[in-house]
């Protein structure tokens, strides 16, 4: 997971700086627990190698750990498998001291220390992973010039390059879901009804499909959109080289993917048909000018709804994986 060019947000620091030197502190009152914990308990249980000598070795561990949190807060993606190793330690811990309440050799109270050093510590730590994940295939996606270019060579069904097309005005490249999608026929319905408005805008139309060119002609046809510039990639090649991934479960069958297939399937009576491509394969557009990208919308969904017009004037345009959502 390479992402040392993402900037992690200002909450990670905190997180953990405070789990450092909660961390330090911790270390030293570990050496004073292990004292009263052997007058508490005294020889009404025989200790485990954790009960004694091992508080004096958890100490160090959790000092050690702590310096390591300290420095990781510099650049939490940089620095995951520290967080990642930090949240394996205390799980560990946890466990190892719950082992030990529940065979008498610690008292009930440690069930406060397991509550806030394993569980409380787990929620954040798995949230700096998460967003360190998510980063890393953000960068994943972004696209390198030299890749752009030899992408830009991909010549439509009329035999012009995209790189041609770009430099004659932009174009709005639409990468679709495949055509048995409620989604796909939703966006070439959004597409279709703002055709005149992108236009005047000065833009074209370029529509990207993992069908065959017969099947694309028949079925913009539906459309009005068959005398719109296609490019047929049932290998998806030219999906990856902009950078768009096979989406996840949650991404094409998550609670809000079915909840917009209903909407627009059924009420929008956009319909479903059969599978014909990458089901996962995930959707995108892009617009394109002089062989540049101008601006992007990725979908993070397969339900996402692009506004279409606002990449192509730029008025009102927050592409999907830099705003909040």
């Amino acid at each position: 997971m390479s992402i040392a060019s993402q900037r992690p947000p200002a909450w990670t620091r905190v997180v953990l700086q405070s789990a450092g030197m909660f961390n330090v502190i911790a270390a030293a009152g570990v050496i004073v627990m292990a004292e009263w914990l052997d007058r508490r308990l005294g020889s009404s249980a025989p200790p485990s190698p954790l009960m004694s000598e091992g508080w004096h070795a958890l100490a160090v561990w959790m000092a050690v750990f702590g310096l390591g949190f300290l420095l990781a807060a510099r650049d939490a993606y940089r620095h995951w498998p520290v967080v990642l190793m930090g949240l394996l330690s205390k799980a560990g811990t946890g466990f190892w001291i719950g082992w030990d309440i529940l065979h008498g050799r610690a008292p009930d109270l440690m069930w406060w220390w397991i509550a806030f050093d394993t569980f409380a510590w787990s929620v954040p730590f798995l949230a700096i992973l998460q967003s360190a994940y998510e980063a890393s295939l953000a960068q994943k996606r972004t696209i390198a010039p030299e890749v752009l270019r030899f992408a830009l060579r991909r010549k439509t069904n009329l035999g012009v390059s995209l790189d041609e097309l770009s430099r004659l005005s932009p174009v709005l490249l639409v990468f679709l879901r495949h055509m048995g999608c409620t989604f796909c026929r939703e966006a070439l319905a959004d597409l279709a009804a703002m055709r005149k408005q992108i236009e005047q805008e000065g833009a074209r139309l370029v529509l990207v499909h993992m069908s065959s060119e017969e099947t694309a002609a028949r079925f913009f046809a539906r459309y009005g959109l068959d005398d719109v510039q296609r490019i047929s990639d049932p290998e998806r090649t030219l999906y990856r080289a902009f950078g768009l991934p096979r989406g996840r479960f949650g991404d094409v069958l998550g609670p809000k993917v079915w909840w917009r297939g209903f909407q627009a399937g059924v009420l929008g009576g956009h319909g479903v048909g059969k599978l014909m491509g990458d089901g996962f394969q995930m959707p995108g557009v892009f617009l394109l000018f002089h062989g540049e990208i101008l601006r992007s919308y990725r979908h993070q969904s397969a339900a996402d709804r692009p506004d279409y017009m606002a990449l192509v004037t730029g008025r009102n345009y927050a592409a999907p994986e830099f705003s909040d959502r």
